[in-house]
């Protein structure tokens, strides 16, 4: 029997504790993915995964067990720069990315290789460049992977929570040049011309506009850099369902006098019901452990939502951890919720197997209620 694994088959706490701290040692913030990927595949290959990089850097391991379902299970290894010291203290493990994402990466490596009833094919992804505009790992996955029959995203959602959705994002970038001129002359400047974008964003979406209502647009001023002649805006407005992106893109343009504005990334919300086999699954591991599931929105933006563009198969998102710490400068993962999210995870890896035969849209018990996350 490999050390690593229990006489059940599960991985042991020791180990699946060790895995996470080793991988909050190695600094992978986003463009810098690649030492970290290198000691996942190596991880994975002890554990029993057929293990690869692909093209851009994601690693990828595979476990065949038969015939039945493709499960993906996809995290993301980019952290937001900044170092944080590793430690543990009092049951819990500091380091950037504990909570996002390498936490929830970790236990669903750990879920995976203990999932010895599994029957079919489970993928476990450790994506790059989640972090930035253009999410260029799960861009790569849903190019040159078949669709998966089910899906699960790696993100702190707390253990005893699942995530259905998330809202879109559209970032924009206003650029404006205007002739040099004496400040005194009346004639706009371009740092005017580019502070009053942010004003007619926020004019356009309106006073109900807000970040905490997953069903309202919410905006951001990113970066204001300008002079009397030269200046750029970069604005990043949140989307709920059914945002229709080309006519406020057209709208905001009508409203600005002068200048470039110009599309960077734009993506739509993503939602799935509460009785998808995704999220039944997830719930049945949470019940497992005696604990009530909590249904989740979150207003910030992930994986998932490139995904859901292009595939329509049941999904959701999980992973241990406190989602308020993400980027934090004390983050943190309490390790005993690590350990429970493992445990949820390989329950739900267990109840997929079964996907064909569940796909009634029958769910045991009233589901919960559902609540907006940051």
């Amino acid at each position: 029997m490999n050390w690593a694994f229990t006489s059940s088959g599960a991985v042991t706490e020791t180990y699946a504790a060790g895995l996470l701290r080793n991988m909050l040692e190695i600094p992978s913030s986003s463009y810098q993915e690649r030492a970290l990927a290198d000691y996942l595949a190596e991880a994975m290959a002890d554990l029993g995964f057929e293990a690869h990089i692909d093209g851009v850097g994601n690693v990828i391991g595979v476990i065949e067990r038969g015939v039945g379902p493709t499960l993906m299970l996809l995290g993301h290894m980019d952290t937001v720069p900044g170092h944080l010291p590793v430690r543990s203290e009092d049951g819990r493990l500091y380091g950037r990315g504990a909570v996002d994402a390498k936490g929830p990466l970790a236990a669903m490596i750990c879920a995976a290789a203990g999932a010895a009833d599994f029957t079919g094919r489970i993928v476990v992804i450790g994506v790059v460049e989640e972090e930035t505009p253009r999410s260029r790992g799960a861009m790569a996955i849903r190019a040159t992977h078949d669709r998966p029959d089910a899906l699960i995203i790696g993100e702190p959602s707390g253990w005893s929570s699942v995530v259905l959705g998330y809202k879109g994002k559209l970032d924009l970038r206003y650029t404006v040049k205007c002739p040099a001129t004496h400040p005194s002359n009346p004639l706009p400047k371009a740092s005017e011309l580019a502070a009053a974008s942010w004003q007619a964003l926020v004019e356009l979406l309106g006073p109900d506009a807000s970040h905490g209502v997953f069903d309202q647009p919410g905006a951001t001023l990113c970066r204001l850099n300008g002079d009397l002649t030269t200046a750029t805006a970069d604005l990043s407005v949140r989307l709920p369902p059914g945002f229709d992106v080309d006519a406020f893109v057209r709208e905001l343009r009508d409203r600005l006098p002068a200048g470039d504005l110009d599309v960077l990334n734009s993506v739509a919300a993503c939602r799935v019901r509460r009785g998808d086999p995704a999220v039944r699954a997830l719930v049945s591991g949470i019940r497992r452990l005696h604990a009530r599931p909590r249904l989740a929105v979150k207003t910030a933006t992930s994986d998932m939502n490139t995904l859901a563009e292009v595939w329509d198969i049941p999904m959701a998102t999980y992973g241990p951890g406190d989602s308020s710490l993400d980027h934090a400068d004390d983050e943190h993962i309490v390790l005993s919720d690590y350990q429970r999210g493992i445990d949820v995870l390989t329950t739900a890896i267990s109840e997929l197997a079964h996907l064909p035969a569940r796909s009634d849209g029958r769910v045991a018990d009233a589901p919960p209620r559902i609540r907006s996350l940051r």
